[in-house]
């Protein structure tokens, strides 16, 4: 789940594709049924189960696989679903875990043996047997290997490009079984291509949205060839510095081009530059002008750097974090005067060079293709934020149940989450944030306690003070949990001071060791929640009244399962926070029965009881610990000390850690007082009735 602003990029027109030429109709493929392919299957799924079990490991093979090609770590991935299919037996290191919680911080939490093993290939020798062949993906068409992908699964094979394919036969003995070169000239004509003859042989339990490609990063910061324009000097997050910005970039003419780039001057807090038009002049005259999000802007971008364009009027590109753009100008020859006019605002840097800048490459994309080989699902990409593939993808989702996870991620980013998870919420399916999870098919295997309750917080006194909560954001994300939650709840800051810890409740059937450990290591000062927004991320206003009750019952039956009492809820129609309609709030009350709700990630913190007595709060999100000063200082603006105030904080967690809590919290008065989310709502209650 991101919490900063809402995005999207202006669709471009493709001609959809209602069917598929007589050339690709000449291609179709024998594949047997998604239950008659060779190998058994170890997992388990039954009915009423959301996600599906996986045999319990006895022994792991571990190899690292950072130092391997992106071809190389695709074909590891799939081998890895082949094997784990029948036995989790395969255990691969990736960048995330080698860059996140450690590279082996889950595995020895597993208690299961492992023997290291230096040479990965040696791997495809030892499970040589469970390799039927290999699927050659089209390099032209990165999409292609979405497609093999679903085949892998389907046929027992692994994803190989067209020069490791040969390296499987020539040393390995593995054949081709599908060659998916040339067979498609573009990226919807894959998907079209898929779901007509794949989708029916593939399980319709679940989805698996993954980019088959993803970015090689470039170094943080602003390259060493760039000169610095302007930088914002102190943090702003409410466009009080908006305004046209003028540079003069004469001194920067005589190169090959000019190169003008945006970055975020403060990467905690996800408040980057906000650019709304751009004008450049060559010698008085205009030689670009546009808004981003438009296709004016096109011609200009050079590098997106992942930045992200805003859901709707005004039209802005910003970039967050580490995050930047970058816009390419040509100026005539002979130019003697260039100057940048840039209304924009927040947290900016703009540099310049006249030196080409390199590019991020992109190389293939193994995270979650162990699971999606293993459980023979369908791999797909397709973005909400454009029409033809949202049409298809759209068609998809027609054809499954109401309550069907979507795993992986979106295109586009925060655009792609907030039109892709409205989308899916509209036809019944719950997103699970899954594309950097790693070892997956191993992790729902693990033999794990889980708990169904967590330990009582004292009786707080009801005082005419502020009562504050802190909760962290991000729960529905899977790999948040195996990754960056895991480092925060390592963090000496924790314990510390009382925080609510969003997770998912579907840890337990993903990945039982990560909760059994969150909750055996957790203090009296930490509470595990639900959230977003149950046991799924949903919005709930889009999602049909008629079936949402699949997913509050649903999560009331994990919620119950795992110990945990209170949702944290997001609810968004076109990007926007919106307030639960009248019946899905009576929803969550009846079918889940929380002892409260969490709402949205807006401006202000609101508390207020919902028909029958369950207290609901709107929650105040916030990055830095400044800010989190001047949410509270603007919550208790006025307050006479004469009744309780109660104020709910969102706490970014790709920003904050406990210990920026334990400083705010000591940062506070003695008219407020720190408390738990069963507490908070307790104290509600008590105050409002």
């Amino acid at each position: 789940m991101a919490l900063s602003r809402g995005s999207v990029r202006r669709p471009r027109r493709r001609a959809f594709l209602a069917g598929v030429g007589a050339a690709l109709a000449a291609s179709t493929i024998d594949l047997p049924t998604a239950h008659a392919a060779t190998g058994a299957s170890g997992i388990s799924w039954p009915q009423g189960q959301a996600l599906p079990r996986f045999a319990a490991p006895k022994s792991l093979d571990v190899t690292d696989i950072v130092p391997l090609s992106g071809d190389e770590k695709l074909l590891l991935g799939t081998l890895q679903g082949l094997v784990n299919r029948t036995l989790p037996r395969v255990y691969l290191i990736g960048d995330d875990a080698a860059n996140g919680e450690g590279r082996l911080t889950w595995l020895r939490d597993l208690k299961v043996p492992y023997a290291m093993v230096n040479d990965a290939w040696s791997l495809v020798a030892k499970y040589r047997s469970v390799i039927r062949g290999s699927i050659v993906f089209d390099p032209a068409v990165p999409d292609s290997i979405n497609v093999a992908t679903t085949l892998a699964g389907l046929k027992d094979g692994v994803v190989a490009s067209p020069g490791l394919a040969d390296k499987l036969t020539q040393e390995h003995g593995v054949p081709v079984i599908e060659d998916l070169r040339g067979r498609f000239a573009s990226r919807i004509e894959a998907y079209q291509w898929e779901f007509e003859h794949l989708w029916p042989q593939t399980t319709h339990r679940m989805l698996i949205g993954l980019p088959p490609q993803k970015d090689v990063s470039l170094p943080p910061g602003v390259p060493p060839n760039y000169t610095t324009l302007a930088r914002a000097s102190t943090h702003l997050h409410d466009a009080s510095n908006r305004k046209v910005y003028e540079f003069d970039l004469k001194d920067h003419l005589g190169g090959e081009g000019v190169w003008v780039r945006f970055d975020d001057a403060f990467t905690n807090d996800g408040w980057g530059p906000a650019v709304h038009e751009v004008v450049v002049r060559a010698d008085g005259q205009v030689l670009a002008q546009f808004v981003p999000g438009t296709e004016a802007e096109d011609p200009y971008l050079f590098d997106t750097g992942n930045s992200q364009t805003s859901l709707g009027p005004p039209l802005h590109r910003f970039a967050d974090g580490n995050r930047y753009f970058v816009y390419q100008f040509n100026p005539p020859a002979g130019t003697r005067a260039l100057t940048l006019s840039v209304e924009m605002w927040n947290e900016y840097v703009v540099s310049v060079s006249r030196t080409e800048p390199r590019r991020p490459g992109k190389v293939g994309y193994a995270y979650l293709r162990d699971y999606a080989v293993a459980n023979r699902a369908m791999t797909f990409w397709l973005d909400p934020n454009v029409a033809e593939e949202r049409a298809l993808f759209e068609r998809i989702m027609s054809e499954v149940q109401p309550n069907t996870p979507y795993l992986g991620w979106f295109a586009q980013d925060i655009a792609g989450e907030f039109g892709g998870t409205e989308l899916c919420s509209r036809h019944g399916v719950y997103v699970l944030a899954a594309d950097w999870f790693e070892n997956m098919s191993v992790h729902s295997g693990a033999q794990a306690p889980i708990l169904d309750g967590q330990g009582a917080a004292p009786r707080v006194p009801l005082e005419n003070k502020i009562y504050v909560t802190f909760t962290m954001s991000e729960g529905d994300n899977l790999q948040y949990n195996e990754h960056r939650l895991r480092i925060l709840w390592d963090n000496p800051g924790r314990g510390s001071v009382p925080i609510n810890w969003t997770t998912s409740p579907l840890l337990k059937d993903a990945a039982p060791n990560f909760l059994s450990y969150f909750q055996k290591t957790a203090t009296r000062n930490d509470l595990l929640i639900a959230g977003p927004s149950g046991a799924g991320y949903i919005y709930p206003n889009p999602w049909p009244d008629e079936t949402f009750n699949t997913f509050t019952r649903s999560s009331r039956k994990y919620m119950d399962a795992t110990g945990m009492d209170i949702v944290y809820v997001l609810n968004r129609i076109d990007g926007r926070d919106v307030d639960l309609s009248e019946s899905k709030a009576k929803a969550y009350v009846d079918d889940v029965a929380p002892r409260g709700l969490f709402l949205n990630w807006g401006g202000t913190s609101v508390t207020k009881l919902l028909p029958g007595g369950t207290p609901l709060s709107t929650i105040r999100g916030v990055g830095a610990t400044d800010e989190a000063q001047r949410a509270l200082a603007d919550a208790t603006a006025g307050w006479d000390g004469k009744s309780p105030r109660f104020v709910a904080l969102g706490i970014l967690s790709w920003s904050m850690t406990p210990q920026d809590l334990q400083q705010l919290a000591a940062s506070l008065g003695a008219e407020y007082k720190v408390v738990r989310g069963d507490q908070y709502f307790d104290l509600v209650k008590r105050a409002m009735r």
